[in-house]
């Protein structure tokens, strides 16, 4: 039996599909984090269990949110560990989210769990649910290398910074390649979201010190300019 701490604002999907004027909108900082905190939940099944362990149902209603916009993987209904037999029983997962290697081998491996998660990462960058073409607008902004600035989630609009959406996209088509030895592993993906943060971080850092910097240059500025003044108001006096 597996048991799952109260996770208070539900599903990834829910908060992404809700048509409730009330819902909360995830800010772009938030999808950052949440698809970072996925990376290192798979990681932790592809890389940290002995043997690999495949979750085979990723998608965006299966992600987890608590209090603080922290993401979990969930729901293992499906999940398997990385046996050598040469197929696995049935093709099992959800549509949208299918591995195409998958259906046409019937072979789930781990770079399986990657394209799922390619597909959710593109859930986060333009609020689309799969069931909605969303593999139409990925292609198409597969096409040039600005081509996602034109199906970031309206929400967003005008609220992040479009090279790291676009740095993003770019993990995100490579975890949809379609050849599975081309796709990155679980580790390299988190690896590639975690600079995007760091750069972020360096970059409010930078903008933080130079706001630091002029704020001082202003007040020797103005210290000069009422020194300047008290000496000619000395200088005019009898």
């Amino acid at each position: 039996m597996l048991i799952y701490e109260f996770m208070s604002n539900g599903s990834l999907a829910n908060l992404l599909y809700s048509k409730d004027n009330d819902a909360i909108i995830l800010s772009w900082e938030d999808r950052v984090q949440i698809a970072l905190d996925i990376s290192h939940g798979i990681e932790y099944l592809h890389e940290g269990a002995v043997p690999p362990v495949i979750h085979r149902d990723l998608k965006s209603a299966n992600i987890l949110l608590d209090l603080s916009m922290r993401a979990k993987v969930a729901d293992f209904g499906l999940s398997k560990e990385d046996a050598f037999d040469e197929q696995n029983s049935g093709l099992k997962g959800t549509y949208g989210y299918i591995d195409p290697v998958y259906i046409a081998t019937n072979r789930f491996t781990t770079k399986s769990d990657i394209y799922s998660f390619g597909v959710i990462i593109f859930e986060l960058i333009t609020g689309i649910h799969p069931h909605q073409n969303l593999m139409e607008y990925i292609n198409l902004a597969a096409m040039s290398s600005d081509g996602v600035d034109e199906i970031i989630d309206e929400k967003l609009a005008g609220k992040c910074e479009i090279q790291e959406v676009r740095e993003l996209a770019k993990i995100g088509h490579r975890c949809l390649h379609k050849f599975q030895r081309k796709r990155p592993t679980i580790g390299e993906v988190s690896q590639g979201i975690l600079k995007i943060k760091q750069r972020r971080h360096v970059r409010q850092d930078t903008m933080s010190s130079q706001a630091s910097f002029s704020r001082v240059l202003s007040r020797i500025q103005s210290q000069h300019i009422e020194l300047s003044r008290i000496a000619s108001m000395k200088e005019g006096d009898p």
